[in-house]
């Protein structure tokens, strides 16, 4: 794609601003190195391991199929999965995954990434070509085409775009936009740039290291990601000192290649949790949800009946089987599950789960069984929270349409039209305004 914008605008740009300030156009390098750009090196943080030759596909690979680019996918800890029908080129030690493009045999049978979301791949996709584009636009302040670049590639694809950028450019892509950007646009691009276990576990690490726990984004989180998610999540995790918690504004340093992890996420839960709560986060960390796609007809009527004699056939109230089964169960069997106790006690599981348990832990069981039952309507009701009444949560405006771009937004988008009666399109045009709209509206994808 071309680049657009007029003459490069100079001009020193040291101090670093705070949000929302204004800026002038940021120090650059020296200038953009295309022979640097063309070589991304892939592997562990700080170790030169590979060098891939761009643009083009890497040297050695077999041509790609008609129609396709040659995509790379990134796993937590930044390491290069090649498309489907790629050679192996890694190095010793760095894993490769020979699974489709999609990685549907990673994800058991669940939805596969990329399936329903509305950042599709980009078709002739040149990591090196957008990396300068993206360097140039940044020099020139040009917004629009940094909201261009970024909003229309996957996370994968912007994963080698900042290597190329990094080497091109002298400097971190995270770094440039911070410099370049402010506000709400720039919390939104930095999180487009952020592989996604990075930014769950960023995300998790807020909530549980600001000033309080932030239930709600932990409830999120956890109750909706898969078995494969909450393990990346989990190897990605660390407690990071530079995460800015108190203004939620996710100031972390750009990381592409690994991570030190000074403690886990679980011990971090256990200190910041208690109770019931506690356990049930634990076990969802723990990504031993069934994930098959079939469902147990006879399975799901005992589940039915052990839950039933957990609460209301008997005083007080049994939670570890409520645990058990939520956090265990696949979703599709606990859908049927729920429908099957439903005949057998006359009510539903979400009144049942109000009356027999409390607090956090309540709220907790709940978000399961609203992703079990649908997940798009889960997120399309904390969109419509976030966008309601005066003023408008950004924070969760950013998390949900940056998390759910390349899964199943597209579904969202028509939960939240069935649901309101208006599209999620036009909600986010009426309450949001200026570059950070432009931003949202081309991750939204289209007005239903």
């Amino acid at each position: 794609m071309g680049c657009r914008g007029g003459a490069l605008a100079g001009g020193a740009g040291g101090a670093k601003l705070q949000p929302g300030a204004a800026k002038e156009a940021p120090a650059a390098a020296a200038g953009w190195d295309p022979k640097k750009s063309g070589r991304v090196r892939v592997g562990e943080a700080g170790r030169a391991k590979q060098a891939l030759a761009w643009p083009g596909r890497p040297e050695g690979l077999e041509p790609d199929p008609p129609g396709r680019s040659s995509s790379f996918f990134f796993s937590a800890v930044g390491q290069v999965e090649p498309a489907e029908g790629a050679a192996r080129l890694l190095p010793d030690g760095a894993r490769c995954w020979a699974t489709p493009r999609r990685r549907e045999a990673r994800l058991g049978g669940c939805l596969p990434i990329g399936n329903r979301g509305t950042i599709r791949d980009a078709g002739g996709f040149n990591a090196a070509k957008d990396a300068e584009c993206l360097w140039k636009a940044l020099r020139e302040m040009d917004k629009k085409t940094v909201i261009d670049i970024l909003t229309s590639r996957l996370n994968c694809q912007r994963q080698m775009m900042a290597m190329c950028f990094r080497e091109g450019g002298g400097k971190d892509m995270k770094e440039a936009l911070t410099e370049s950007l402010s506000g709400d646009l720039q919390c939104l691009m930095v999180a487009l740039i952020t592989p996604p276990a990075f930014f769950d576990a960023q995300l998790l690490y807020c909530a549980i290291k600001g000033p309080g726990t932030n239930e709600e984004m932990l409830i999120e989180v956890l109750a909706s990601r898969t078995n494969w998610q909450m393990k990346e999540i989990v190897q990605a995790y660390c407690t990071n000192e530079e995460v800015s918690c108190e203004s939620q504004q996710l100031n972390w340093p750009y990381v592409t290649c690994g991570a030190i992890y000074n403690q886990s996420l679980r011990t971090d839960i256990s200190n910041d949790t208690s109770g019931n709560f506690r356990k049930t986060l634990i076990h969802l960390t723990n990504s031993r949800r069934s994930e098959t796609p079939i469902v147990d007809a006879h399975l799901a009527k005992n589940d039915a009946q052990i839950l039933y004699s957990a609460g209301e056939e008997t005083w007080g109230t049994d939670e570890d089987r409520f645990t058990e089964i939520l956090c265990f169960s696949s979703m599709p069997q606990l859908k049927y599950t729920f429908s099957e106790y439903q005949k057998l006690s006359g009510t539903t599981i979400e009144e049942t789960i109000r009356r027999e348990t409390s607090g956090q832990y309540k709220h907790l069981l709940l978000a399961i069984v609203k992703c079990a039952k649908n997940m798009p309507a889960f997120f399309a009701e904390k969109l419509r929270r976030a966008l309601k009444g005066i003023g408008t949560d950004e924070a969760t405006l950013n998390r949900i349409m940056v998390s759910r771009s390349e899964i199943d937004l597209s579904d969202v988008r028509s939960e939240y039209q069935r649901l309101y009666g208006h599209s999620l399109y036009s909600a986010i045009h009426s309450d949001t305004s200026g570059d950070y709209r432009t931003a949202l509206l081309r991750i939204c994808g289209g007005d239903d």
